[in-house]
């Protein structure tokens, strides 16, 4: 490449609406001209884009451009032609005629810069269009995702370097915003980059305020939020890390803050995406709820603020995240919010991406068992038909891993075929539609040009195929146009499969003789929990966030930047422990050192340890079971904070945490114990002062201050793990026997209510609600609505059950019947993860109340069996909690929709069904229908009303598919067509269904 002299480059600024350059852009380009490899490390908004486009625009030639994700290269593409530069992309959006067209193109040197993702270095035909062209620079864009050790790791990035050779080593210019030294290196080593020079520009960015606030419940989250949103005008992203966060979420900012909010994740279709992000760029909406992909390029100068509503998984990710804030240098605010359950979600998720050799094998040997080819299971269909404790993107993993191993082949969903048939002998069907419906006599059209003259009999054929007869027509479109088609008597229609199918290459191949590498499995999940980890170091630092930040990416020499919320505490001129009157500071003293010394002696008495609710419940004098049972309240630090509530204790334990004083290990999978550390133990003997302090300037232990005052703790008092220490007068008024039997009852009756809803036993009511229950004993449902936890719905739910057996009248509750069967089972609900659909609640351990972390009294593990819970105890804390698995993989599994129609035979309604599995209610229909399929008995009450049904059984007679189509025009607007089959199927088993 020639070198354009420093005018040159001053000059071709204008095209990109720019007049001078940003820090480091200048030497990366000139390097770039120069035709010598080079790594660029620029911080989110450095300017990383105008390294590469710019030499695109001052030499001759081609610069091909790989970037990771669609929505990204298709704006930067839309920015260039905007501004004249020739410039395309080469994708899987655009036709196969086009993407021959543009390659032409290519060779031809019709374009300045082509963006592609990794993966169409697939396609021989691409490579050998590359060969032909006059390429002069290769950009790597994310170069990260090269790196099994970055945050965003991709196979077909890692093989680029093999893709590089066959090109003859063009020069290379890899660019990201976030590398780590082990990153950088693997980036250099995996592109075969020759001597590369190596960019690292300046990650400060002083115009950004980080700060951190720690809550225990959604409920403070929200309250946090919606705090700050108060204090931050102008435009922000508030980012959460599951869709169904992302929704609720938004609603409740567009109904609270009353400001223009649009949602985005990969839930959403492609329109509704791109709509919502065009919305927040063009200044429609003001705020972006949005799951942690959105942003990825976003080039939006005037974010406000960046809110992380969960803790993200890797500093990388939060650093690029909160760096889409104050793209135009003035201030901006970034907020993480982070509770205790995050850490469960993302670690759910790192399971989920590298499972277990077990889970694979389980996913093996049920696929190699199925006689179908291809075989349509959606990956979530196979996760809960196995009962995996994973999700649904697991068994996603799991296929990877297999089809490595040259087992099976995952179908690309644009191979799904749709089933068409025409039921008449006509030429065309298009005169059955009125000349008015242009559209779907096109559609039609369509059809009959596809299938030829075949009638009578099903068509399969792929979509694209339809949508190559119809240029101008999307695929959500054309399947809309379908459906509404298939209301003719005369076309049927069944869409494609919406997953990604399954061939079975080899059926007989044992598990062991596989070639699977979980070596490399492992240490790339070893990797992805040493980054949550720093994350969690970054949330629970007392020191400057920016500094640590600046450390992490290899800026050894960084200081203080003196505005984080770290800093500003620090910076004050009086800290809260100086500031505050000695008989707050005493007090938190003496109450930190009671939970540190409470963690020691549960150490010492039950080596695994404790979760901090029931160390919570151990310090405030609970009498729960699961107390009781592991002889907590024998030790001497029982009862000691009883004068707190057990949440204002976990705010306590949480605070620790954060300063470093305690930590959670997992014995078991997703059930972190608290034990101290280093620094705890040296806090607890009374040698590390510094620690205490530290504590004294958390904001919850500020609030929390005045109420430690009222436990009588005198400032002298010193506490160490030597000292016996005698239980606190609790300030409560102890139980009465019967009060405790009351509770015992409730108890039962609750793990009844919890079988049949298919929930752990606390998501019924919480062990707070009972007791206040058994204190209060409301007489009539007004009164149960002033016991905390119980609100409209739970009322609505089991008012009348409660108030009956308050009254004593136990025998007019009834519960579900308890039946051991072997015919179908699943595992009962992980007390800590709860899936639903394609989201996960990480905070399933938060009660009705807002109580953190109410657990319930008794854990247990349970199988399922013909919709009910078989109940093992657990063992005391001595032992490990494992499930019983010889007793779930010994037993048959059940497919999801069993589970559907159980609930609606067991007399719950639709909606109801619907709430308790979080599925939609087609999807309820669904699964009704396929159990109808399997001969399992349904009733059309289910779905319709007794009206509806009787109207329909007498207007349809003898032959109901004659009058089929009358009866779909009789119905209510709204009604489904397939609700009617589901009244025929089961009404009239016998009735032909054309």
């Amino acid at each position: 490449m020639a070198t354009a002299t420093p005018q040159d480059l001053a000059a071709l600024l204008a095209p990109f609406g720019l007049t001078s350059f940003r820090p480091g852009q200048r030497e990366v380009i000139e390097t770039a001209l120069a035709g010598q490899d080079c790594l660029c490390v620029m911080p989110t908004g450095g300017g990383k884009s105008l390294c590469y486009q710019l030499p695109a625009l001052a030499s001759g030639g081609l610069t091909l451009v790989i970037s990771p994700l669609i929505a990204l290269m298709k704006d930067q593409v839309d920015v260039l032609t905007g501004r004249g530069i020739a410039a395309t992309l080469i994708n899987s959006t655009i036709g196969p005629d086009e993407q021959t067209r543009r390659l032409e193109g290519m060779v031809a040197g019709q374009y300045k810069l082509v963006y592609v993702v990794p993966e169409r270095f697939r396609s021989q035909r691409f490579v050998e269009a590359v060969r032909k062209s006059d390429l002069r620079l290769l950009a790597v864009d994310e170069a990260h995702c090269v790196s099994e050790w970055g945050h965003d790791f991709r196979p077909d990035y890692a093989r680029l370097g093999s893709f590089r050779a066959q090109l003859g080593n063009p020069p290379t210019i890899a660019l990201t915003a976030t590398a780590t030294d082990a990153v950088r290196r693997d980036i250099i080593e995996l592109l075969s980059l020759r001597d590369p020079r190596v960019f690292i520009t300046g990650f400060a960015r002083p115009n950004l305020f980080y700060s951190v606030q720690v809550c225990n419940t959604d409920r403070e989250k929200d309250e946090a939020l919606f705090a700050f949103l108060a204090e931050n005008p102008g435009s922000g992203i508030v980012y959460a890390s599951t869709r169904k966060r992302c929704t609720e979420l938004g609603e409740k900012i567009a109904a609270r803050s009353r400001r223009r909010t649009s949602v985005y994740h990969a839930g959403l279709s492609p329109d509704e995406r791109r709509a919502a992000q065009e919305d927040f760029m063009q200044g429609r909406t003001e705020i972006a709820v949005a799951t942690l992909a959105f942003g990825m390029g976003i080039d939006k100068a005037d974010v406000r603020f960046v809110v992380h509503y969960n803790l993200p998984g890797s500093l990388e990710a939060y650093y690029q995240e909160a760096g889409r804030a104050g793209r135009d240098g003035l201030p901006a605010a970034c907020l993480l919010l982070a509770g205790s359950a995050d850490r469960r979600i993302h670690e759910f998720f790192i399971e989920s991406a590298y499972p277990s050799r077990e889970v694979v094998r389980q996913v093996y040997e049920f696929l190699r068992g199925l006689d179908q080819s291809p075989i349509e299971m959606t990956q979530q269909e196979i996760k809960e038909t196995l009962g995996l404790q994973i999700g649904g993107d697991g068994v996603g993993a799991c296929e990877k891993l297999l089809e490595s191993a040259g087992v099976l082949e995952r179908l690309e969903t644009n191979e799904n075929l749709a089933a068409l048939r025409i039921n008449s002998e006509l030429p065309t069907l298009v005169d059955l539609l009125p000349r008015s419906a242009t559209v779907k006599r096109k559609v039609i059209r369509a059809v009959e040009s596809c299938i030829g003259a075949k009638r009578l009999e099903w068509c399969y054929l792929p979509p694209r195929a339809l949508l190559r007869e119809l240029p101008e027509m999307d695929s959500a479109a054309l399947g809309r146009h379908l459906r509404s088609l298939s209301e003719l008597d005369a076309f049927d229609y069944v869409p494609p499969f919406r997953g990604r199918a399954v061939h079975m290459r080899k059926h007989d191949i044992p598990f062991a003789k596989l070639v699977l590498d979980f070596d490399t499995l492992e240490r790339q999940k070893k990797a992805e929990y040493d980054r949550l980890d720093r994350v969690l170091q970054f949330a629970r630092q007392v020191g400057c966030r920016q500094r640590l930040i600046l450390e992490y990416f290899g800026q050894r020499d960084a200081e203080a930047c003196g505005h984080c919320d770290n800093c500003a505490r620090q910076g004050a001129t009086q800290s809260v422990a100086s500031s505050a009157p000695a008989h707050l500071a005493g007090p938190v003293n003496d109450a930190v050192k009671i939970v540190l010394s409470g963690v020691a002696r549960i150490a010492r008495s039950h080596r695994f340890g404790c979760g901090k609710t029931l160390l919570a419940q151990m310090l405030c004098g609970s009498s729960s079971k699961t107390v009781t049972r592991n002889r907590l309240d024998k030790l001497s630090t029982f009862g000691m904070l009883s004068h707190l509530k057990q949440p204002q204790v976990v705010e306590l334990i949480d605070a620790l945490l954060v300063c470093g004083l305690l930590e959670q290990t997992e014995v078991e999978k997703f059930r972190p114990v608290v034990q101290l550390t280093e620094r705890g133990s040296e806090a607890m003997a009374g040698r590390d002062d510094r620690a205490l302090d530290a504590v004294l300037r958390i904001d919850s232990i500020c609030r929390l201050a005045p109420h430690l005052v009222k436990g009588g703790s005198s400032p002298a008092q010193s506490l160490s793990p030597a000292q016996s220490l005698s239980p606190a007068q609790s300030l409560s008024p102890p139980l009465a026997a019967g009060d405790v039997a009351l509770i015992d009852r409730l108890k039962q009756w609750r793990l009844l209510a919890s079988r049949a809803e298919g929930l752990p036993a606390f998501r019924v009511l919480s062990n707070a609600t009972l007791e206040e229950l058994a204190r209060v004993k409301p007489s009539d449902l007004g009164a149960l609505a002033d016991v905390k936890g119980l609100g409209p719905i739970k009322i609505q739910q089991y008012g009348e059950q409660l108030l009956a057996l308050l009254s004593g009248n136990a025998d007019s509750v009834s519960g579900p019947r308890e039946v051991v069967s072997t015919e179908f089972a699943k595992p009962a609900f992980d007390p800590s993860y709860q899936e639903l659909g394609d989201d996960i609640i990480g905070d399933d351990m938060i009660g009705d109340d807002g109580d953190a972390g109410v657990e319930p009294d008794t854990f247990f593990d349970a199988v399922q069996v013909d919709g009910e819970p078989v109940v093992a105890d657990v063992p005391p804390l001595t032992a490990p909690l494992v499930p019983p698995v010889p007793l779930v993989t010994m037993l048959p599994r059940r497919p999801s929709h069993h589970w559907t129609w159980s609930l609606l035979d067991r007399g719950f309604s639709p909606e109801e069904c619907a709430a308790i599995r979080n599925l939609a209610p087609e999807v309820v229909l669904d699964h009704a229908l396929r159990a109808a399929d399997e001969g399992l008995k349904i009733d059309a009450a289910w779905f319709l009303s007794a009206e509806l049904v009787a109207e329909i059984e007498r207007e349809l007679g003898p032959t109901p598919s004659s009058r089929l189509r009358a009866i779909v025009e009789r119905l209510p607007r709204g009604t489904r067509y397939e609700e009617v089959l589901l009244v025929l199927k089961s009404r009239f088993p016998a009735a032909p269904m054309q």
